[in-house]
């Protein structure tokens, strides 16, 4: 596959992925996951890393549009250099601001980056993730790195809304598959991801998909690897803006998609902040562990207005 000069080594992987042999695949996650390790790496210890021969590698290097191992190195060096470097250009974008000009230039890209999200979303590939999540068996989520506490977020707030929601937690594939090995037609499993894109979630995708799961994507664009193994692609702008990449319009569609599901089915979501609100009052959660109350009657008192504003409450 031929690409042009100044398209860049990851772009060049996430773009060739679904083409690759099992091997290569294999290359290609490590890169993608542990570059900083890689970059300083030969081809045969590349190879011996991820159990593949110096020469599987070197063709990986060349299936990229590389001539050999050394250019596909020295690519990945300048990509590594100009990630790092993003600090420094941060540092000159900000470095004469004040603490609140900065603060109003990221909140402004946020607002952009959610306005942009508004305008582009396919909103029926999002009633369609509704439908797939309240129908499924069970509802896996994958989301690592920076985007881990987007999965943990939407985890928890499944667990209102309906049982058998899975948030696969690991370091490495082998035990994100052990997690997902009972993965099968009757399930959805949901993927978030942006760049850098996560090989591991990427896997993770693919083997859900040879499952005939269904699949969901959160993500940024209809470039995404991500999309490669999903049926269903939500997309929402993720802008470096700052040292770190926003998440704030990804956040703001998986708290949509909450209460979408939360409007689909009110009684069982009801039923079970009822039940989890018994469950706090019974086991004294809050009442003895966090608040010191200087007298009984003023707990029950507020317990009884907890309970009374609990039942006035239209979810």
């Amino acid at each position: 596959m031929k690409f042009e000069q100044d398209v860049d080594v990851i772009t060049r992987i996430n773009e060739c992925y679904s083409r690759m042999s099992k091997g290569k695949k294999s290359i290609a996650t490590y890169v993608c996951d542990h570059y900083e390790q890689a970059v300083f790496m030969t081809a045969a210890q590349l190879g011996k890393i991820v159990g593949m021969s110096e020469s599987t590698v070197v063709r990986f290097a060349m299936s990229l549009g590389y001539e050999g191992y050394p250019e596909f190195q020295k690519a990945l060096t300048q990509w590594v250099s100009d990630k790092f470097g993003s600090v420094e250009k941060v540092g000159r974008r900000f470095g004469k601001s004040t603490e609140g000009e900065i603060l109003s230039s990221i909140l402004s890209s946020d607002i952009s980056n959610i306005e942009h999200t508004i305008n582009n979303i396919d909103v029926a590939a999002f009633k369609t993730a509704v439908d797939a999540i309240l129908k499924a068996r069970t509802v896996y989520i994958v989301g690592l790195r920076s985007c881990a506490p987007l999965a943990e977020f939407l985890h928890f707030y499944l667990g209102l809304i309906r049982g058998d929601n899975i948030l696969i937690r690991s370091t490495n594939v082998t035990e994100m598959f052990e997690q997902m090995i009972r993965v099968g037609n009757r399930d959805a499993v949901i993927g978030i991801s942006f760049p850098r894109y996560s090989m591991r979630t990427l896997k993770c995708m693919e083997f859900a998909n040879d499952r005939n799961a269904k699949v969901i994507t959160i993500t940024d664009s209809v470039h995404s690897p991500m999309n490669l193994y999903s049926s269903c692609n939500i997309l929402a702008k993720s802008d470096m803006a700052s040292i770190v990449d926003s998440l704030v319009a990804p956040l703001s569609v998986i708290n949509a998609l909450v209460v979408a599901l939360c409007m689909r089915k009110p009684a069982d979501v009801r039923a079970g902040l009822k039940m989890l609100e018994e469950t706090w009052n019974n086991y004294q959660v809050y009442l003895g562990d966090e608040i010191d109350f200087a007298s009984d009657d003023l707990s029950m008192h507020l317990s009884n207005l907890n309970r009374k504003q609990s039942g006035q409450e239209d979810i």
